[in-house]
């Protein structure tokens, strides 16, 4: 049987509020979620065991990858499945609020469930999804989703624009835990009304925010710099995605985004582009692209 690549996409918190604690410890959000083409590469190889490998020799390929609790989960539903090694090409920075790792799981969730003849539904995936860790049930379905809950109850949306995004990635690791520890929750959630961010004509760019900003910029004020320099660069709106330390700018063209991203010699960038849904495939399930 042939190798199997499939593309395990980046995402970026275009919205994000923190609005309280749930019982098992999770955070309670908002958020709007998108997927963009930047991305990893999973190869899946039938083998007589199963195997994880990765380019990068700072990811541990162990049961604390993500992956591997994928596999782990999904053999439960198949115990007599084919074994598949698994090599992961990493593009993704991780750690760094890009969602990296959360969308490798899915990957091998979507790809199993497949391979396995499991065919569980996108809405039992996402419940799969959800023990694995909390961005996972959003990349079950990907492209541009309203996160409430703990990131478990997803709405599609369609964004009235397109846009153009630069990530600026500073070499600093921000613990989640810390900020999420951080945050201040006892703020009175105006429980944000979605509807006001875009109408079906255009997005209201001045009115998105990230509430982890509140507490990563003080204390990494780089990383805060760098949303100013992409601001007066001419970004329509930049923010922190998840708890960062990746910091995007929004851009109307691809040229703009190019032209900011020649002040940032001094970071690792990459210009990228949401992934939306795409019309007739809206309703298809799962698209392997």
């Amino acid at each position: 049987e042939e190798p199997v690549r499939l593309k395990s996409f980046a995402k970026v918190n275009l919205y994000l509020r923190v609005t309280g604690i749930v019982p098992n410890g999770y955070h309670s959000l908002y958020s709007v979620f998108q997927e963009i083409t930047f991305h990893d590469v999973l190869t899946f190889t039938q083998a007589s065991k199963f195997s994880i490998s990765c380019s990068r020799d700072d990811l541990p390929c162990n049961d604390s990858n993500l992956c591997f609790k994928a596999y782990k989960v999904m053999q439960k539903y198949a115990p007599m499945g084919n074994n598949y090694s698994i090599y992961l090409e990493k593009n993704i920075p991780m750690g760094a609020g890009l969602g990296g790792g959360s969308s490798n799981a899915a990957a091998v969730l979507k790809f199993l469930n497949k391979a396995w003849d499991i065919n569980f539904s996108e809405r039992e995936l996402i419940d799969i999804a959800k023990e694995i860790c909390a961005d996972a049930p959003f990349f079950i379905r990907g492209k541009t989703q309203i996160a409430k809950g703990i990131g478990d109850l997803l709405e599609p949306i369609q964004l009235p624009e397109k846009f153009v995004l630069l990530l600026v990635c500073p070499d600093i690791h921000v613990s989640t835990t810390w900020a999420y520890r951080e945050l201040d929750l006892t703020i009175k959630d105006e429980t944000c009304k979605f509807s006001v961010l875009f109408d079906d004509k255009r997005i209201f760019w001045d009115l998105f925010e990230n509430q982890f900003e509140t507490v990563v910029f003080p204390a990494y004020p780089e990383v805060g710099r760098v949303k100013k320099r992409l601001i007066d660069e001419g970004a329509q709106y930049a923010g922190l995605s998840g708890s960062g330390s990746t910091v995007f700018g929004v851009f109307k063209e691809r040229k703009e985004a190019i032209k900011a991203n020649k002040c940032f010699d001094a970071f690792k960038t990459f210009i990228t582009l949401p992934i939306f849904w795409d019309k007739e495939k809206q309703n298809s399930g799962i698209v392997q692209r």
